[in-house]
């Protein structure tokens, strides 16, 4: 302890010093949750409607169509219902919301320890960047343990998949990634990128068994309810085009309603992000070692020259392909709720600081967070707080792609053949 008050600057900026920092923060957060829930009112928003919804299973209703509850029909798939349906017992019937509220202070601090060993492992982050991913987010806190959302629920299976495909366990990191889109359906933003992490470490043909864990748990997880009604299933849990509120978006609130709700902006978003992704992927996420061609013919399954070797993939490299796929599909958004931004809150420090910083650069990151925490606490959202949100993942944006450009290969000059002029000796 006394040579860790003595190097307490490098505690601060070392990555080294993460795991200390982190236990640090994980006890503190402990309290933080426990203080929340005894000292803030808790907010009825969608625990009841939940508890409804599952209800009609424990009931033994399997038509997905007749399904619903105070907020509307039952829209997450078949993971959701067994997990809340645990829930529901657990806490009578859902009346309990006192220790739901201490399961989920549990949960927060299980997700957070998933997300320390992520940190852990690819130590690009400064370890005093923490305090502000837990201590400083209201909206966090209260999305975990004052509203008792399910995405918070998705993402921490999620983080746990990660963990896996960092240990190189690709098989059963794919058991768990299933099971959180299973959940809710935005961990799909992820996607995209474990299907090119899967065709770089696997090729073509080798990451087929893999699509097909994600694949099969999906049906035996569904089956209950496909076998009833299989339409009815796959059309509420799995629908793409449903319509968000206007009242409620936190990210398009300068636009007119009118083009908020218009197919052709939907589309254009679409497009967008798709393009996005393409960028990143051909440019973007491949080792530096490669060109995107080289990678392509690895993944195709054809003979690459004997001058090169497809590589594995690095701890930070998958992390920053996962992180990176799902921001793209952050800012691409039709709309973004408040207890959304658990999708991305605890990735932004990797995205900010995973590429080169100098001393004067720490700053102007640390107030981009402070920023984007300000326009998600901003309630209603207002035409101010949702063009800084924009402007801000824009700015994340051009760092990641010019802060992860590779070097200009510099070309060094064949060794001269004329002897050096000195003695033999110097020689």
């Amino acid at each position: 302890l006394r040579r860790v008050w003595r190097q307490r600057r490098e505690l601060l900026l070392e990555p080294r010093y993460t795991p200390l920092v982190a236990a640090c923060l994980c006890l503190a957060e402990g309290g933080v949750n426990l203080w929340v829930i005894r000292r803030v009112p808790y907010t009825e928003i969608d625990w009841q409607a939940y508890m409804q919804e599952v209800e009609g299973v424990a009931n033994g209703t399997l038509d997905y169509t007749q399904l619903k509850g105070d907020t509307g029909p039952l829209v997450y798939p078949a993971g959701f219902v067994y997990i809340f349906l645990g829930l529901y017992y657990a806490t009578g019937h859902g009346t309990d919301v006192r220790l739901a509220q201490y399961l989920f202070a549990g949960l927060y601090l299980l997700n957070l320890l998933l997300v320390f060993r992520i940190y852990c492992r690819t130590s690009k982050v400064p370890p005093y960047v923490f305090f502000f991913m837990c201590c400083a987010s209201y909206r966090i806190h209260s999305i975990f343990v004052l509203r008792l959302f399910n995405d918070p629920v998705a993402m921490a299976i999620l983080f746990l998949a990660i963990n896996l495909f960092l240990e190189e366990r690709w098989a059963w990191g794919c058991v768990l990634f299933s099971l959180a889109v299973s959940v809710k359906m935005n961990i799909l933003l992820f996607a995209p990128g474990l299907l090119f992490l899967l065709l770089q470490r696997f090729g073509l043909l080798g990451c087929i068994p893999k699509l097909c864990i994600c694949a099969v748990l999906q049906v035996v997880l569904g089956l209950p309810f496909l076998l009833v009604n299989p339409v009815g299933y796959l059309t509420r849990s799995f629908d793409l085009g449903r319509q968000f509120q206007f009242k409620w978006t936190v990210n398009w609130r300068f636009l007119p309603e009118e083009v908020f709700q218009n197919r052709a902006f939907h589309v254009a978003l679409l497009l967008a992000h798709l393009a996005g992704l393409g960028l990143f992927a051909l440019h973007r996420w491949h080792r530096s070692s490669l060109s995107w061609r080289k990678e392509l013919r690895c993944t195709a399954g054809v003979a690459p020259p004997a001058s090169y070797v497809c590589p594995l993939n690095s701890g930070a490299q998958i992390v920053f392909v996962l992180f990176s796929s799902n921001f793209l599909g952050v800012c691409c958004s039709r709309s973004l709720h408040y207890q959304f931004y658990v999708w991305y809150f605890h990735t932004l420090p990797y995205l900010l600081w995973c590429t080169p910083t100098t001393k004067l650069a720490h700053m102007p990151k640390v107030l981009l967070l402070g920023v984007i925490e300000l326009c998600w606490n901003t309630y209603p959202s207002t035409v101010c707080s949702s063009l800084s949100l924009h402007i801000c993942h824009g700015l994340v944006l051009l760092q990641l792609w010019y802060g992860t450009a590779s070097a200009p290969a510099t070309h060094t000059p064949p060794p001269s053949r004329r002897p050096a002029a000195g003695s033999k000796k110097a020689q």
